[in-house]
C-alpha cells in the first residue's frame, strides 16, 4: 500500500517548527537561500520528495507541493500553513492556479504511448482520466466512451490502481498486476475495455508505465479515481456524464485541443 497524507504529523513536531528557530536557518539565510531554508524546514518533517518552491501570494510565504500535498512555509523556515488559501475579494482559492500549472506541467511530460486513447478522429476537447479497472464509477464513465467521443472529447486513461503498487507484505497488489496485464496486452484498448467489464485479462508480462503512472498520480494530488483533469491542469471532477464533461470543459473556457 502506499503512504498518503505525510501532514499527518504529531502536534509536537509541527510545534517544533511553528515555535523553534532551526539551527540550519541562519546559515542559509546567510547564504541568501530562502528557498533552501523553506526546502529543509520542510524535509526536517517529513521524507517527502518536493517539486516546487515558489513565492506565496502572501508576503513572506513560499507555496511548496510536496508529495501531493501543497503547504505555506514562512521564508525563515519557522512557520507552515495549510489548506486552502483564499482571496476573499475574488472569493478564488489562490492554490488552484499554483496546481493547475503543475498537474498540466507534469502531465505534459507523459507520453501518449504510455496512455490507452479513446479519441474521435478530430476531438473538440482532450482530457487525462486516472483510472482504476476494478472502480465502480471507472467502469459507469468507460461504459459511455463512445459517447464521450461523440461529443469531441478524447479520454486518455493513465493507470492509477487505488490499492497502490505493492502491499504491506511487499508483494504486488491484484489491482495493479491486473493492470499491468491490460497495459502489456498487444491490443491495449481492447483488453482495457474487458477488464471494465469484469474480465480477467490474460496475465502479461513487459516494461510498463503502471508504476511512474501511478506515483506521478500521488504527486499530482489524485487521491481516488476517476479523477478527470483538463488540458489546463485543472480538475474537473471524477465520475461525469459526456453531457456534464462537456457543459464543464465549456464553461471554463478550457481551450480546445488543437486551438
Amino acid at each position: 500500500m502506499f503512504k498518503k497524507g505525510w501532514l499527518a504529523l504529531s502536534a509536537s513536531v509541527v510545534c517544533a517548527m511553528a515555535f523553534a528557530q532551526p539551527a540550519f536557518a541562519a546559515d542559509d539565510a546567510a547564504k541568501g537561500g530562502a528557498e533552501n531554508t523553506v526546502r529543509q524546514a520542510v524535509l526536517g518533517l517529513a521524507k517527502v520528495q518536493i517539486d516546487s518552491i515558489r513565492p506565496a501570494p502572501i508576503p513572506g510565504f513560499y507555496q511548496v507541493i510536496a508529495s501531493g500535498q501543497l503547504v505555506y512555509v514562512s521564508a525563515d523556515g519557522k512557520y507552515m500553513l495549510t489548506g486552502n488559501l483564499i482571496d476573499l475579494g475574488s472569493k478564488k482559492d489562490l492554490g488552484e492556479s499554483v496546481w493547475a500549472d503543475f498537474r498540466k506541467a507534469e502531465l505534459a511530460k507523459l507520453p501518449v504511448a504510455d496512455r490507452i486513447v479513446f479519441a474521435p478522429a478530430k476531438p473538440r476537447y482532450t482530457v487525462s482520466v486516472f483510472t482504476d479497472v476494478n472502480c465502480g464509477y471507472c467502469r459507469a464513465l468507460h461504459q459511455h466512451v463512445a459517447d464521450f467521443n461523440k461529443a469531441g472529447i478524447a479520454l486518455e486513461y493513465i493507470a492509477w490502481p487505488r490499492e497502490g503498487v505493492t502491499s504491506t507484505g511487499g508483494n504486488p497488489t491484484p489491482t495493479y498486476t491486473e493492470m499491468v496485464s491490460v497495459w502489456c496486452s498487444a491490443d491495449r484498448k481492447a483488453a482495457f475495455t474487458a477488464a471494465k467489464e469484469g474480465k480477467q485479462p490474460k496475465g502479461a508480462a513487459c516494461t510498463n508505465p503502471v508504476k511512474d503512472e501511478f506515483d506521478l498520480g500521488v504527486r499530482l494530488g489524485v487521491t481516488g479515481t476517476p479523477t478527470i483533469v483538463a488540458e489546463d491542469g485543472s480538475v474537473l471532477g471524477g465520475y461525469m456524464t459526456p453531457d456534464q464533461l462537456l457543459k464543464a470543459l465549456d464553461k471554463r473556457g478550457i481551450k480546445p485541443s488543437g486551438g
